[in-house]
């Protein structure tokens, strides 16, 4: 078993307490705030943050020691060289957050979520299943990210900001329902 774990890109040691969570060793450990304790059950995805870049986790549901040797992205993690994300830069044009608490799931969510799409992972509101590819719609936005609470209503802002997102990388543009 590995005894440490690679956050934002940096090998750090694991906690001795095999009880800590993922949440609370990003937040109290490692002192990286962004991502937030919201509801702590798991309710809310303000605590998503990416494993090994692609798929999202509800941090306060996860033990630190479960992703020994393993990659976490939290929202921190996702400028480079000084300039935001993307999807980021996109939140803002988009008024995708008011009070900001929930936006750092949100956005690791929304990337997940993305990675889903090219996996071809389908969702509930997925017309074919079976189909090799999901396209690209509103509609799987609004589904696949209903797992994260925004409290002030911000959700047509998140839906514009991943819909750009989405078109600035793939030159196609969403449509309202799913296709």
């Amino acid at each position: 078993m590995s005894t440490t774990i690679t956050v934002n890109g940096n090998a750090v040691a694991l906690p001795s307490d095999p009880r800590v969570s993922l949440l609370d060793f990003l937040r109290e450990h490692l002192h990286l705030c962004g991502t937030k304790k919201g509801c702590d059950q798991g309710a809310c995805g303000a605590c998503t943050v990416l494993l090994d870049g692609e798929q999202r986790i509800l941090s306060c549901l996860a033990l630190a020691v479960q992703y020994g040797g393993r990659a976490i992205t939290s929202v921190e993690g996702l400028a480079t060289d000084g300039q935001l994300h993307a999807l980021q830069q996109s939140f803002i044009e988009h008024d995708g957050f008011q009070c900001g608490y929930c936006t750092p799931g949100q956005i690791c969510s929304a990337l997940g979520m993305e990675a889903e799409l090219r996996r071809g992972v389908p969702s509930y509101v997925t017309e074919d299943i079976g189909a090799e590819t999901v396209a690209f719609s509103e509609d799987e936005v609004r589904e696949r990210m209903s797992g994260n609470l925004c409290r002030c209503g911000a959700y047509n802002g998140i839906v514009a900001a991943v819909t750009e997102h989405h078109v600035q990388l793939h030159g196609r543009a969403a449509t309202g329902e799913a296709s």
